[in-house]
């Protein structure tokens, strides 16, 4: 344990290493070296009486050429070509230059700042959300499965291989609303479900005509409800709960007159308040130990959500051409080739990272240590 901390130093060290040696290499001079070539179309391209996007004053030109030139015609033809290819890109790089700063300036710094700022709260609120999410949808599946209770669908299977209490018209109206709300949830759950596993970016473009999606609110709702982050650790943790569930001390305590009653309406019972509540707690009740222990092997796993998490905001709001937001400018420093901003950006979102596991790590000694103590 006590390794951990040098080694996430190390790493950062190491990796800011490789990150600054990039970052002078490509902070150079990168102006091309123009040949004699490029030298002799940049001066025809630099001609003031000239105008060139006049295709009578290129083929006064191509006269000109031939004049000085004679016996050539092929080769003058090439070089008005290339001085038209040389303008061209030209214009593309000034436009480029004028639209995004090539240089590092204290306004532009302050700007990276806050655009920093802004991905570290939306990604900690998002963070603490869909831990929470995990935590409650997991533990209310667990006990709905404790509860006996099964999905819609097998239900309405039961129900359509039933006839109706009654054969009167009441007990028909009665049987279909009772199939058609079944139905109903099924479709509802199952909506739900998509919604969850969806990309980011599908959920957005489709509400983009109806919510402001260039809001913090709209990215926090996004980062945790698509990309099946919420729903893919909620099916671990429900998976840790099970296993937990089925250990002999489980069984210990229900002997030492610890309730096991998973019921709605009963005494003891697990109630709706209880387990929605942000710091869960179930005294008295056996499913404390399991909860505890599930959520001790879960803090291993929130590392590695975090990373999916950080690739998720990214996807987002480059995806969704978010302005002012840190991966948008990312997106448009790389289009730009302004490689030594993005540089900075992937640092700082790799500090994001480091920091992430480093408090993760501290949180799972602590807890590592209560256990031994115990």
């Amino acid at each position: 344990m006590k390794k951990k901390p040098l080694e996430h130093i190390l790493s950062i060290l190491f990796v800011g290493l490789v990150f600054g040696v990039f970052f002078i290499f490509l902070s150079g001079d990168d102006a091309p070296k123009s040949g004699l070539q490029e030298k002799r179309i940049e001066a025809y391209g630099r001609i003031e009486f000239l105008n060139l996007d006049d295709p009578f004053d290129r083929a006064l030109l191509k006269e000109a050429l031939n004049i000085f030139y004679p016996g050539n015609p092929a080769k003058n033809d090439s070089l008005i070509r290339e001085i038209m290819r040389h303008r061209s890109q030209q214009l593309t790089r000034d436009i480029s230059r004028s639209q995004v700063s090539t240089s590092i300036s204290q306004k532009k710094i302050v700007q990276l700042i806050l655009m920093y700022i802004k991905f570290i709260l939306v990604y900690v609120l998002v963070l603490i959300l869909t831990t929470y999410g995990v935590q409650t949808f997991a533990s209310f599946r667990f006990i709905k499965m404790k509860q006996g209770r099964s999905s819609y669908l097998i239900l309405l299977g039961c129900m359509l291989q039933q006839k109706p209490s009654s054969p009167t018209i009441k007990g028909w109206i009665i049987y279909m609303a009772s199939v058609l709300s079944l139905l109903g949830k099924a479709l509802i759950k199952g909506v739900f479900f998509l919604i969850l596993f969806s990309p980011a970016y599908v959920i957005a473009y489709s509400f983009k005509t109806r919510f402001d999606t260039n809001s913090i609110v709209f990215m926090i709702l996004l980062g945790v409800i698509s990309n099946g982050l919420l729903i893919t650790y909620t099916h671990k943790f429900f998976t840790l709960l099970v296993t937990e569930s089925r250990k002999g001390y489980v069984q210990t305590a229900i002997v030492k007159n610890l309730s096991n009653d998973y019921g709605r309406t009963k005494k003891g019972a697990i109630s709706n308040k209880i387990l929605f509540q942000l710091k869960k707690s179930f005294p008295g009740h056996v499913f404390q130990h399991i909860f505890i222990n599930a959520r001790y092997q879960y803090l291993a796993t929130i590392k590695e959500q975090a990373s999916f998490l950080i690739t998720g905001l990214v996807i987002i709001e480059m995806a969704l051409n978010i302005q002012g937001h840190l991966c948008y400018e990312l997106l448009q420093n790389l289009l730009y080739k302004n490689y030594h901003i993005v540089l900075i950006i992937i640092f700082a979102i790799f500090l994001v990272v480091k920091a992430t596991e480093m408090i993760s790590d501290y949180i799972f000694t602590i807890e590592t240590r209560k256990y031994e103590n115990r």
